[in-house]
């Protein structure tokens, strides 16, 4: 995600760190270039005259823009409920850290002086950390990526072992910490009405992680999208031929920034359609994942990481 502060005047006319532009620029550059020749020719190619007038792009222009902007707004509003739902990943697991802490007795303090591993036989630190190895190997399944480098340090062993042998493993992570809440409840560590709040926890979290992959699985019907990417582009590459009578010699630059405006509009769709990859303007699941981290390391008195930063007003 571009994280940065608004430029003003010309700065930000000549941003590019963010922009749309270089994912359009072939396209852009073969659009004014066909509108220059057919401008230079006046719209004709030796003796037949393509005989297009104004009135044709006067009544797709409109209903054009109308449909990019209902798209936009359909990729938008994906962009936006994936950002609430890792936002309740958050939330949820720093309540699940406050719960086991405070809910699930224990003979020491979490944050009592030991290593990381050792501390891990304590269930509540156990399932605080793992909260933090759940969101890192949510991130990695929605990105297609391997999770073993970021959930091995939060886990034991023979936990982590087992895990590379499941396809879901957020799930698997979901269902021990069930299993750890189950044996505190066996061992009389937790009054069961008190272990239904940090179950009803655990179910959001599933819930958010589902409805994660109901975003990455369903995306907007490609048939429309199709439909859309098609006639912008007719649109675009037949326009010089309505305005050069019109307009004459200023047709490339009226052409030049249509153009802009509808590719981009295309292009910038596609992009916050899936907003859990890695372009420019897709979600810092990774920036999110370290914040959690950071903060479910602190309460258990574990090291903490450094936050990340962007980098080229890049934030990953």
């Amino acid at each position: 995600m571009i994280v940065r502060k608004r430029p003003s005047g010309l700065k930000l006319f000549l941003s590019w760190r963010g922009s749309v532009l270089p994912r359009i620029a072939a396209a852009l550059t073969l659009n004014v270039l066909v509108a220059i020749v057919v401008t230079v020719l006046h719209g004709s190619f030796g003796s037949i005259k393509i005989p297009l007038g104004t009135v044709p792009f006067t009544l797709l222009g409109l209903p054009l823009a109308i449909f990019l902007g209902f798209r936009n707004n359909a990729a938008y509003d994906r962009f936006w409920e994936a950002r609430k739902l890792w936002g309740e990943v958050i939330l949820r697991s720093r309540n699940l850290a406050r719960q086991c802490q405070s809910l699930i007795d224990g003979d020491v303090p979490v944050n009592a002086g030991a290593d990381t591993v050792r501390r891990l036989d304590d269930l509540r630190v156990r399932m605080t950390l793992r909260a933090a190895a759940f969101a890192h190997a949510l991130r990695h399944q929605l990105r297609g990526t391997d999770a073993a480098a970021d959930t091995r340090p939060f886990l034991r062993e023979a936990e982590w072992q087992g895990l590379t042998q499941v396809a879901n493993r957020p799930h698997a992570l979901l269902m021990h910490m069930g299993a750890d809440l189950r044996e505190a409840l066996r061992e009389r560590r937790i009054d069961p009405a008190l272990a239904a709040g940090v179950d009803g926890t655990l179910s959001a979290l599933s819930a958010a992680a589902a409805s994660c992959e109901r975003i990455l699985s369903t995306p907007i019907p490609f048939s429309y999208t199709l439909l859309l990417h098609r006639t912008a582009y007719l649109y675009c590459y037949l326009l010089p031929f309505g305005l050069v009578d019109s307009v004459g010699f200023m047709t490339p630059v009226v052409v030049l920034i249509v153009a802009y405006t509808f590719f981009g509009l295309d292009a910038l769709g596609d992009e916050i359609e899936e907003p859990f990859g890695t372009e420019s303007n897709d979600l810092p699941l990774e920036a999110l994942c370290r914040t959690l981290e950071i903060d479910l390391c602190q309460s258990v008195g574990a090291p903490a990481p450094q936050p990340l930063v962007p980098v080229d007003y890049f934030l990953r």
